[in-house]
């Protein structure tokens, strides 16, 4: 991987950490942040299993789009998001766990790429939100898409029209946020998390992300017949016969590398 100046990447085994790196404007999403994100998620080590997206300085995961940029971006340089929304559709096709660990705010840009995130743990700190219409601007890399197949039209419709944003609590009861947990020990509790997520079988991990990010746009039979042709996958894998064998025998299962 290359060196970067708006982001920081370790890979710690199975987990990797892309952490935006700009607190001094609470990670605002810059065109360069943007392209050395997306250059880390095109490189991950094959041995990933999950990725964690983060923000440093503890006061936003990452507060929206670079205002300076906006104020030079018009019709015509904006004709496609392309890098960023390339890096939002590979967070999502992605066939291990993306995680946004949501540390203060995640507004515009970043709430959308959290949301394109398969799953999110905000600090009970956390505040989201989608405020581009106060703007005169719309959430366009995603955010009206996502978040309506993620919590229904007319709750999105709401958060997008007024700008609204959500606590915590909110965000968990509508199905936002997976985990609240503790400010004080956020990164200490994401990790315990990830220890669990990083044992899971990769084979049925990967599929059943598969089947639920691709059965939502399917009809109910298509989406059956789908998750049955995995289901045959993971009966020739080693993943279930260490794991039937391990219930049989009364002890943790020692999952492998997908095969």
């Amino acid at each position: 991987m290359a060196s970067y100046q708006c982001i920081n990447f370790s890979q710690e085994g199975e987990k990797a950490f892309l952490t935006f790196n700009r607190p001094e404007v609470l990670n605002a999403l810059n065109a360069q942040l943007i392209a050395e994100a997306l250059d880390v998620v095109e490189n991950l080590a094959s041995e990933t299993r999950v990725l964690v997206l983060r923000g440093a300085g503890g006061k936003a995961f990452a507060a929206g789009a670079d205002l300076g940029e906006m104020q030079r971006r018009t019709l015509w340089t904006d004709l496609d998001f392309g890098p960023r929304r390339e890096l939002a559709r590979r967070l999502e096709a992605a066939p291990f766990l993306t995680i946004a660990a949501i540390n203060g705010f995640a507004l515009g840009g970043g709430f959308e790429l959290a949301l394109a995130c398969h799953l999110r743990i905000v600090s009970d700190s956390a505040i989201l939100g989608l405020p581009e219409t106060k703007l005169g601007i719309l959430p366009a890399n995603g955010g009206t898409a996502r978040l309506t197949r993620l919590i229904g039209p007319s709750r999105a419709l709401k958060l997008i029209v007024l700008g609204e944003r959500v606590d915590a609590t909110e965000a968990e009861r509508l199905g936002i946020a997976n985990w609240i947990l503790p400010s004080a020990t956020f990164d200490d509790e994401v990790n315990a998390i990830l220890d669990k997520l990083v044992k899971l079988a990769p084979i049925s991990t990967s599929a059943a992300i598969d089947c639920v990010m691709r059965g939502v746009d399917m009809s109910v039979d298509q989406a059956i017949e789908y998750e049955h042709r995995w289901f045959q996958i993971c009966l020739a894998s080693a993943d279930k016969k260490e794991g039937v064998q391990a219930f049989l025998e009364k002890r943790a299962p020692q999952f492998g590398e997908p095969n």
